[in-house]
């Protein structure tokens, strides 16, 4: 099983090896084949243009998993048993064998230390890749402004970022854990990010759900739900009218709604059942609340209590305050819109291990949307909205892939 030019008695090769079944082998080896062709080698190793083109990232990030992958040796080749050591570790290793190349992979600088300019770098490369931005552009302001939000949910110790702040950090942003967990598993970047579909008379700039920060909230989701999410409500066209909300998002599937306060802090919750009169809690654990500005942030279910959905219109009650919440309990919510859409409140709340989400318990919307969320049947292909992605120029690599069982490995 060893490759010309490389040894094959390396024992950390021998133990990667046993996690592979023999056709799982045999289609790396075909895998490691096909690249090599490309590379100008002979067929005896993958350079690293090629194979930073093969997983679609370049820069220093795509530079630091060539690096992780030739187990830094530095000669700039990549053998198969490197391939075979790194996917091992990658994809068949323990959670701890995994995170720890994950964590690796952000100290792009390479001195043995994760600091904030190594996330910004990470995080830019990122999403150049996901939103086929040219990394060679200067970066617009609103660019830059999404990486740092970003990176204002993770904590630095001694300003460093240890890998138990690493873990914490994407607990808080699933949508990083699944993009770095899926680099060497090349998949359609799309398939992460759903198409927003809004009327012509609403100008983007409008719009509070930029497709990065779809890109956030759809890490909590499944993949059938990343396909379409439309526009249902908008209170710069439709009015802050309780009444015309609810009318707007009569909807079977989940809705997402996100409010943007006198403040500027924007927020929301990601509801996973529809909008209905209820004199109590109810819902299920797929909901969650995330914020979006001045920090990016996810907040799932405890399991805590269910607590989850709250909606109650034209109720007498003081018990029972109409309007539309998530979390926490009654008249301490983790987030609640009043009934009259002028004010509501945010609590810290054990429903979802959430903080308060504005800069004051108190908030006044200043524009409040929902999204609905267009579920992908199982028999819908998702079509091609983007083209010439690495996939469409490896069609062969793709191929082999499939055979191994790693394509779409982001679903």
């Amino acid at each position: 099983m060893g490759n010309s030019g490389s040894s094959s008695t390396d024992p950390r090769f021998a133990s990667a090896a046993r996690a592979f079944t023999q056709k799982e082998l045999e289609d790396l080896r075909s895998l490691h084949t096909s690249l090599a062709s490309q590379s100008q080698s002979n067929g005896k190793y993958v350079s690293p243009d090629v194979f930073k083109a093969y997983i679609g990232i370049d820069g220093p990030l795509g530079d630091r998993v060539f690096d992780l992958v030739t187990q830094k040796r530095k000669d700039q080749k990549l053998t198969f048993e490197d391939l075979v050591i790194a996917k091992g570790t990658y994809e068949k290793g323990t959670n701890e064998d995994i995170e720890e190349f994950i964590y690796q992979l952000l100290d792009v600088s390479g001195d043995g230390t994760v600091r904030r300019n190594d996330l910004e770098v990470v995080l830019t490369s990122m999403l150049d890749n996901l939103f086929h931005r040219q990394s060679s552009e200067t970066k617009a302001g609103s660019d830059q402004e999404i990486v740092i939000v970003f990176i204002n949910a993770a904590n630095f110790t001694s300003d460093s970022m240890s890998l138990q702040d690493f873990q914490k950090w994407c607990t808080l942003l699933p949508a990083v854990r699944k993009y770095l967990g899926s680099l060497l598993m090349p998949s359609d970047s799309g398939s992460q990010v759903p198409q927003l579909q809004h009327e012509d008379k609403i100008h983007p700039s409008q719009i509070l759900l930029r497709k990065e920060y779809a890109w956030h909230i759809g890490g909590a989701l499944s993949p059938t739900e990343l396909d379409e999410w439309k526009l249902l409500y908008h209170s710069s066209v439709h009015g802050l009218s309780f009444n015309t909300f609810l009318g707007n998002i009569q909807i079977d599937g989940p809705t997402i709604l996100i409010i943007k306060d006198k403040e500027g802090y924007i927020y929301g919750g990601y509801a996973s059942q529809p909008w209905e009169r209820h004199s109590d809690f109810y819902g299920d654990m797929r909901s969650f609340l995330f914020q979006l500005y001045p920090v990016a942030s996810i907040f799932r279910p405890t399991g805590a209590n269910h607590n989850l959905q709250w909606c109650a219109v034209n109720f007498s009650s003081e018990s029972i305050p109409n309007g539309i919440g998530f979390g926490g309990r009654v008249n301490h919510f983790g987030l609640f819109l009043s009934a009259n859409f002028d004010q509501g409140h945010t609590f810290s709340c054990t429903t979802f291990g959430s903080p308060c989400l504005s800069k004051t318990s108190q908030i006044y919307p200043d524009v409040i949307e929902c999204w609905g969320v267009v579920p992908r049947r199982a028999d819908q292909d998702r079509p091609e909205v983007i083209k010439g992605t690495v996939l469409e120029r490896f069609k062969e690599d793709r191929h082999m892939l499939n055979m191994v069982g790693l394509a779409n490995s982001s679903e």
